[in-house]
């Protein structure tokens, strides 16, 4: 099937054998659109765009949407205005598809002929309207609904984007998980502070809007609003009829007095639905912005999310608002499958020579953590070491040397990425809110940089919300475990390093004859391409990476069993270890250790995560 370019054509499907088209008469359409994206049917047309289900030749026929500009107005002007909509709803896939993976993700965005199009994922599911349309949701259904739903409008809310047409139509449940996922923001609205309060273009969907978004000047709430409706018209199975004149016919909504009657539908039916859940919807659909809830947050607040089969922590959304949301610690889920991974561990002499090159293996799993974007955790054996440094190395924070038993764990194969920081950046807050951009040195597969203990914590927290596994922060121990890797050498390259294996500062050397040549700024992860014997890449230099202990001066009266050493220390300053990019070979060690403020400090500081083994967190 071709499809023609002409925006203004009135039925743009044609054979793939026509030369022209059979109803504009243009030439100017191919078989594939920029060669790849291959059109398949038409799913929907509105007031700017056509949609079509689509597939895409160089994914192996992947499947896609495509979105077509297609401007059902007059004018010049009016048609340069609903250009930049569309290219605003490109941008705006952009920034929210990376982040979330209730969003469908941007795949292109182009020109071809006369027409713009946008790409982007397809979400294999069924709308919320095919699936009113056949049974009317339960009580249970909705509150799910909320719990699955609210935490997309919060992110997307914090983005600074008004949505502006929540219905069931623009909400799809995926087949993989059930989710809800949010599509459509062809009409969303981007604001400041200051654009708030000040007209915009009207876009609504008459039986969902309410009357600020009619009037443009739609806010946080407005959408809350279309979701209260939604979540009626799933309970009730009444959708507002609109007859050939434009008039809408709403058994739900008495629009003489501005009351909406979805309790007393119900209850003709034979139907009651608790209290709690009630007063939340009518709160939702307040006629007046100003008394109706005013963040996302607020309405999981009252929704007083309770599972008696797991524990349950308080936590503090974006709003500083409390709420009650199950936790994910100690619930452990299955890992997903152990897989193989091969690398290489380099030994050198100490002049800095490579004296071995071996290739070895280690078991891994990879946690899925946005669309394209996964942490790949490397499986650590248990075992005892020496930690800390003998007398001739050093200085004494690094003594008295000791022994210490490690059980077995998970660690990440690399320091966390600004990618994988990203990701989880996206996701809602939990203590404390968390700068999606905060490395000086920008680059997808570089290490985050820049980051408060704190807010590496935050990191962990969210990643175990969303895997309902308990990641966190290694202790002291495991991180000189980890890094050492059975050897007893300054590092686990040996007694020395060059600026082949890592990447630290020239301000002195080591050992020996080896020179360090200074990047002065970080690199991508595993761009060495050497590993130790564990596996782990980029264990010295690159960036300091934020271990879980409280600073202590020396190791007297340290733990033995590679838990996290909390008596006794300072809490407001916390452990560093690996050293960085600015920072000597010397500090690089693997039992050199430092410290920096728990909130902030010296921001140079990165970190990777660990998971306990299910067997031993059970």
């Amino acid at each position: 099937m071709q499809i023609c370019q002409n925006p203004n054509c009135s039925n743009p499907f044609n054979h793939d054998g026509n030369r022209f088209c059979i109803s504009c008469g243009q030439s100017s359409f191919g078989k594939l659109l920029r060669n790849r994206y291959r059109v398949l049917r038409l799913l929907g047309e509105g007031g700017f765009s056509r949609t079509y289900e689509a597939e895409d030749a160089d994914r192996l026929d992947a499947p896609c949407v495509i979105k077509q500009f297609f401007p059902q107005v007059q004018g010049t002007l009016q048609r340069t205005k609903a250009a930049e909509f569309f290219k605003e709803e490109a941008f705006r896939l952009y920034e929210l598809g990376e982040n979330h993976t209730q969003i469908p993700r941007l795949l292109a965005y182009f020109e071809q002929g006369l027409s713009l199009y946008l790409v982007q994922e397809f979400i294999q599911g069924q709308t919320l309207l095919r699936e009113v349309q056949q049974q009317s949701f339960s009580e249970e259904e909705i509150r799910q609904l909320l719990i699955d739903i609210l935490p997309v409008l919060e992110f997307v809310h914090s983005r600074n984007v008004i949505h502006r047409d929540i219905k069931p139509e623009n909400i799809i449940r995926r087949a993989t998980d059930s989710k809800p996922v949010l599509i459509d923001f062809g009409g969303a609205k981007q604001v400041t502070q200051t654009s708030l309060g000040r007209q915009a273009t009207v876009i609504y969907t008459i039986g969902y809007a309410p009357t600020e978004q009619m009037a443009g000047f739609a806010c946080h709430a407005s959408d809350l609003y279309a979701l209260g409706v939604t979540c009626v018209r799933l309970l009730t199975q009444c959708l507002p009829l609109q007859n050939a004149y434009g008039q809408i016919n709403d058994e739900l909504y008495d629009a003489m007095n501005g009351k909406w009657l979805w309790q007393e539908h119900l209850h003709q039916k034979g139907i009651t639905i608790n209290d709690d859940l009630g007063k939340i919807l009518d709160k939702l659909l307040k006629h007046l912005p100003n008394e109706r809830y005013q963040s996302a947050a607020e309405v999981l607040n009252d929704l007083k999310l309770k599972n008696s089969a797991t524990e349950t922590q308080i936590i503090e959304t974006t709003q500083h608002t409390l709420i009650q949301l199950p936790s994910p610690q100690k619930v452990n889920l299955p890992l997903p499958p152990l897989q193989t991974f091969q690398f290489e561990v380099v030994t050198v002499d100490t002049g800095g020579r490579e004296v071995s090159r071996d290739r070895s293996s280690a078991k891994f799993f990879i946690e899925e953590l946005s669309k394209g974007i996964s942490l790949e955790m490397v499986a650590i054996p248990g075992g005892t070491f020496m930690m800390g440094s003998p007398e001739f190395e050093g200085d004494a924070d690094e003594r008295p040397q000791h022994q210490v038993a490690i059980k077995p764990f998970f660690m990440g194969k690399f320091p966390v990425t600004q990618a994988q920081w990203r990701a989880i950046a996206g996701l809602p807050k939990v203590k404390q809110a968390l700068n999606p951009n905060p490395s000086k040195f920008k680059g997808q597969n570089r290490p985050v940089e820049n980051v408060s203990w704190h807010e590496a914590v935050e990191f962990c927290l969210r990643l175990s919300q969303k895997t309902k596994r308990e990641y966190r922060l290694p202790s002291e121990a495991e991180w000189e475990y980890a890094c050492r890797a059975g050897t007893i050498t300054s590092f686990h390259f040996g007694e020395t390093v060059t600026s082949d294996l890592v990447t630290c500062s020239d301000s002195d050397t080591y050992s020996g004859e080896a020179k360090i040549r200074y990047r002065k700024e970080t690199t991508d992860v595993g761009s060495f391409q050497v590993a130790n014997a564990f596996g782990l890449y980029d264990m010295h230099g690159l960036v300091w990476e934020w271990c879980a202990d409280p600073w202590h001066n020396n190791y007297h009266g340290a733990p033995t069993d590679g838990t996290v050493w909390e008596v006794g220390g300072d809490v407001y300053r916390r452990v560093l270890r690996g050293g960085s990019w600015s920072f000597s070979a010397e500090l690089c060690r693997s039992a050199s250790r430092s410290w920096n403020e728990s909130d902030g400090g010296l921001r140079v500081c990165g970190f990777r995560v660990v998971l306990s083994s299910v067997s031993d967190a059970e």
